[in-house]
């Protein structure tokens, strides 16, 4: 990234970057998702009285630190990007955008984000904020290009956002005595939460993963569906992984966080998970995977309704 940053000589954006090219930096459609999370986090973690000014703090700061991790996510991959046909056309490897002006962008969005939720909702909230940039740009991003575990790591910066939101609906402490509330990470509804995310992701990556082998190995990722032209490995690990999201379901109702009718509907939402994800195993075709793939993009809403439905 250094590089590429060292190589411009402008900090003004071309005359023709269009605001789809700012929406394309920020990535903002994958961030919306930072939101929806951030939010069900808060809420299921709220107090009495509900504190709206409390949870817009928290939201601001999370969307900010998003667009700012996708900003710094592109500029470390403009050469990869450059390679693969359904990233070339973004506004750093098309060269419509100056390397410069991004890394602007990108430092003052997430800096303004950590100082943001720091002082206007709780330590706790900045510092799970920077914990998900650090794994998210100096982990995952580097580790996309030597090891296939990076879909592990990727996996856990994008499972931490709903802990920013868990966090966050704490509040500031209540006495100036108090030090940092780790105590908040090991909470069942934490937890919960976490392994939600983090396993949800895994069946979708995988089979985003599969369909667009060619294109990761254009680009230099390595991924574990970059060898497995047969989709035997990939689609027995997104198997695997829709079993264990299932066997989560048990958390909520053994710990209290729901009642035991949270298991009808939450058993029935990831039976068609693991259903789907059986009938890859099976066919290893791509039109399969891509029914995978969509049906990953309705569970994590499902899941997340019938979650807050179900809290007590």
């Amino acid at each position: 990234m250094s590089d590429s940053v060292s190589s411009a000589t402008t900090s003004s954006p071309p005359s023709r970057l269009t605001r789809a090219d700012l929406l394309t930096l920020t990535k903002f459609r994958l961030s919306a998702l930072v939101i929806v999370t951030t939010f069900f986090g808060f809420w299921l973690n709220r107090g009495e009285p509900f504190n709206g000014w409390l949870l817009a703090h928290t939201l601001i700061g999370s969307i900010l630190a998003a667009f700012g991790a996708a900003v710094f996510n592109q500029l470390m991959e403009i050469e990869p990007d450059s390679r693969m046909q359904r990233t070339a056309d973004r506004p750093l490897p098309a060269r419509r955008m100056e390397p410069s002006f991004a890394f602007g962008i990108g430092w003052l969005l997430s800096a303004f984000a950590l100082i943001h939720l720091a002082n206007m909702v709780n330590i706790e909230a900045s510092i799970l904020t920077a914990m998900t940039l650090g794994v998210y740009l100096f982990i995952y991003t580097p580790m996309k290009q030597g090891s296939a575990w990076n879909t592990i790591v990727g996996a856990v910066s994008g499972a931490l956002p709903p802990l920013i939101g868990w966090a966050g609906a704490m509040g500031p402490p209540t006495s100036e005595a108090e030090s940092i509330r780790w105590g908040l990470l090991i909470e069942p509804g934490a937890i919960y939460l976490f392994l939600l995310l983090f396993l949800w992701q895994l069946p979708h990556f995988l089979a985003i993963n599969w369909m667009y082998r060619e294109e990761y190995r254009k680009g230099g990722f390595v991924m574990w569906a970059n060898d497995d032209d047969s989709g035997g490995k990939t689609s027995r690990l997104a198997l695997i992984f829709s079993i264990l999201a299932a066997a989560l379901m048990l958390l909520p109702p053994l710990t209290g966080l729901t009642n035991y009718w949270f298991l009808l509907p939450a058993l029935t939402v990831n039976f068609v998970l693991i259903l789907l994800a059986w009938k890859f195993c099976s066919e290893r075709e791509r039109p399969v995977a891509r029914k995978l793939f969509f049906y990953t993009l309705i569970y994590l809403p499902l899941m997340l309704v019938i979650s807050m439905v179900f809290w007590q």
